[in-house]
């Protein structure tokens, strides 16, 4: 096997054509010099110089070993500084995972602010649910996720990313539309007590698809006599539904992003303005330095 001091050699020879001059750019006698060039052509099995007293040329295997010798030296120098690059968590990539909503606001956030502050790193996006975020986690196939909590698990750990407020959409013709605008945001409309709800009739969030939702849903609303209830998983299906005169919904504020030509959206009186959360979720175990930069990224972002 060959070495890269006597492809260093080589590359010297090639572009000298001149043993004297090459020895001389490398700081060494000719004799050692010859002797690499040697141990090089035994180690190929070809002859990569046609030398005589008079002059030095490459052979045909000497112009396609100076191509190829010349990339290995480039990689060789620049392995060092990209192995230090990777170990403080510059280069790489990143397996996040992400709901719908989070799509709607904070992913790109993210994508922006990794971009500006650690562009070496590269995140790979996949849009899952809470739950199938959890599975992929502990199956190896993301290695961050953007969900909603609690995650209540050993090996893990999260913080809230983005808090927000929940809010209502309601149909533009309905009887919740006078008080909000087409294509605005929430806080261009008046607000609206939970007991007006009465004998609405309600889009809920699925129990076990939309766990955190139906869960937060249902606690605002447990003491409102509803009209009917009809289970959905995704925001952007409910609001649709929403838009086609199907009934009202309890959304996360960055929902009305989602334009609609029949939706309003509406504030939801006495209910917190951040009662709404995205967590960033990973396991402990499955750290790397893209990750935990990631991470610090994310702690000190514009999201919340």
């Amino acid at each position: 096997m060959f070495s890269l001091d006597q492809l260093r050699c080589f590359v010297a020879v090639a572009e000298e054509l001149h043993f004297g001059r090459a020895a001389e750019r490398l700081h060494m006698t000719q004799p050692p010099l010859s002797r690499q060039i040697q141990r090089l052509e035994a180690a190929i099995g070809a002859e990569l110089l046609e030398r005589n007293n008079r002059s030095v040329k490459l052979t045909p295997a000497g112009e396609t070993t100076l191509v190829q010798a010349r990339a290995l030296l480039a990689h060789a120098e620049a392995l060092p500084t990209a192995a230090r690059r990777a170990a403080a968590g510059l280069t790489g990539t990143v397996r996040l995972g992400f709901t719908a909503t989070a799509a709607l606001n904070v992913v790109d956030f993210a994508l922006a602010t990794v971009e500006r502050e650690v562009p070496g790193v590269h995140l790979s996006l996949r849009e899952m649910v809470s739950s199938e975020q959890i599975e992929a986690l502990e199956h190896g196939e993301l290695d961050l996720a953007l969900l909603r909590p609690p995650v209540d698990l050993p090996g893990y750990e999260s913080f809230a990313v983005h808090r927000e407020a929940l809010v209502l959409a309601a149909p533009a013709d309905g009887p919740f539309g006078a008080g909000g605008t087409v294509g605005g945001s929430a806080h261009d409309g008046a607000p609206v007590a939970l007991s007006a709800l009465a004998n609405a009739h309600l889009l809920m969030y699925s129990p076990t698809s939309a766990a955190y939702f139906h869960n937060l849903a249902s606690g605002l609303v447990g003491n409102v006599a509803l009209d009917s209830v009809q289970y959905i998983t995704q925001i952007p299906s409910m609001v649709a539904l929403v838009d086609a005169g199907r009934g009202v919904a309890l959304v996360p504020e960055s929902a009305s992003s989602l334009h609609f030509r029949n939706v309003v959206f509406r504030p939801l009186e006495g209910v917190a303005p951040d009662v709404v959360e995205l967590h960033a979720c990973w396991r402990t175990i499955a750290e790397t330095p893209a990750l935990r930069r990631v991470v610090r990224v994310l702690r000190e972002g514009p999201f919340r």
